[in-house]
């Protein structure tokens, strides 16, 4: 992994903050661009991986206000694993490119189709897309709005893409499509909107959530045989209104094919848990495969890392399509809707680990040291009521007699009873 210090090296910047005005000033002259590519390439070899997925994260993303969670590199290999092979791939929402890349490993002759609305990500994902050679579309825009600042054709050359921008956007439709949009990002839905599927469905999601919306835009990049995956908070699973409709008709349409839970804590800035929901045109199937992962994981400090065994577990249980003990189950769609449509995992997925019982010995040895404590509280509370004066005789009185009651059940603590005289009470 390169680091910040030798990335803005190599784009020759002095603060990190300036690299995607410089790259971007680069990309557009061929000459540099080359240059820049082989001085990268001399440093790190491995194209497997994107480069600044943590680079821009820390330094460029708006976590707050955009909802940026760059994907990291284990659910990127889940991701791509479980699509599998394809002739062609869009990735809405690509950011700098790391989904993308992690296809292209797996299928380095396919035609990519890109989307981004950060103008800070666009030149990182260019420049990730020309050093790997790739040909496609990128778009620079609001996926969910369709509204386009600049629309970019790279096709391969001898050894990096040559960069081209276009008046519009071509028609697209890809064998897979993989997202990990903005979680629950705020939108403007507008009526004009409701053509396409969101004119079948019939509703629009809300406005405070957009997860719904990008599902539904990355469907329609979709072709008939086609396979989508996306990475989404829980709350799509469970969330009603108009969200609850769209789940429904997605069910009754027969496109969820699997609900996975992972773990959380596996992005660097939202400690939140994620699922992966996967989508298919024309199933032969009416079930779905529901995979509680979320223990998949090993811990590193602040963050759990998705590791090579934790996805051959979890592509293995997809692939085999199987109910595994307390991780996975498949479940009719009769089920689903018996349970009004709702996909939270629990409630298909039983997990739950009983205690183990102790032996009898060990219980019963617990029963008397509780009982020990009891008596040595009471102890103590007794002989501290003996100290106590009411402040007049009915308080006095009733002081008495609830210090009797205490003495008559628990006796004198020994070790606490010495008057103020120096006399030691007896335990009764």
């Amino acid at each position: 992994m390169l680091s910040t210090e030798q990335i803005n090296n190599l784009l020759e910047v002095e603060e990190s903050y300036q690299a995607s005005f410089k790259l971007a000033e680069l990309l557009n002259d061929r000459d540099e661009c080359i240059k820049l590519f082989d001085s990268f390439l001399r440093l790190e070899q491995d194209l497997s991986f994107d480069w600044f997925t943590d680079y821009f994260q820390e330094e460029h993303s708006n976590r707050k206000d955009k909802k940026q969670d760059f994907t990291p590199q284990g659910v990127t290999d889940l991701a791509s694993k479980l699509l599998g092979k394809s002739e062609s791939n869009a990735d809405i929402c690509a950011g700098t490119g790391g989904l993308t890349i992690k296809r292209w490993t797996q299928n380095r002759h396919a035609q990519f189709y890109c989307e981004e609305y950060s103008d800070r990500a666009m030149p990182f994902l260019l420049f990730n897309l020309m050093i790997r050679n790739i040909n496609g579309i990128v778009v620079h825009g609001d996926a969910l709005t369709q509204e386009n600042k600049h629309v970019y054709k790279l096709v391969s050359g001898d050894r990096f893409s040559e960069l081209k921008e276009l008046d519009s956007v071509p028609k697209f439709i890809a064998d897979t499509v993989i997202m990990n949009p903005p979680y629950s990002l705020s939108w403007n839905p507008q009526e004009e909107m409701k053509d396409g599927l969101f004119g079948e469905i019939g509703v629009l999601p809300p406005k405070a959530k957009a997860d719904y919306a990008f599902l539904i835009r990355g469907l329609e990049r979709l072709n008939e045989r086609g396979t989508q995956l996306l990475i989404l908070p829980h709350g799509v699973l469970f969330r009603g209104n108009s969200e609850g409709k769209i789940r429904q008709w997605l069910i009754e349409h027969n496109y969820l094919d699997a609900v996975i839970g992972l773990p959380e804590k596996v992005f660097l800035n939202t400690d939140i848990p994620t699922t992966i929901l996967i989508l298919k045109k024309n199933r032969n199937r009416r079930d779905v495969l529901f995979i509680d992962a979320s223990k998949q994981f090993q811990k590193d400090k602040a963050h759990n890392i998705i590791e090579a065994k934790h996805v051959n577990k979890i592509l293995q249980t997809y692939q085999d399509r199987t109910k595994v003990d307390k991780f996975s189950e498949l479940v009719m769609f009769e089920t689903i809707k018996d349970n009004d449509f709702n996909l939270n995992i629990p409630r298909y997925v039983d997990t739950f680990e009983p205690e183990p019982v102790k032996p009898l010995d060990d219980i019963l040895a617990d029963m008397r040291e509780i009982d020990r404590v009891i008596k040595m509280s009471g102890q103590e509370l007794a002989t501290m009521m003996t100290e106590l004066r009411g402040t007049n005789e009915r308080a006095d009185q009733e002081i008495k007699r609830m210090t009797s009651y205490w003495i008559d059940k628990y006796g004198i603590n020994k070790q606490k009873s010495q008057s103020k005289k120096g006399e030691q009470l007896s335990l009764l």
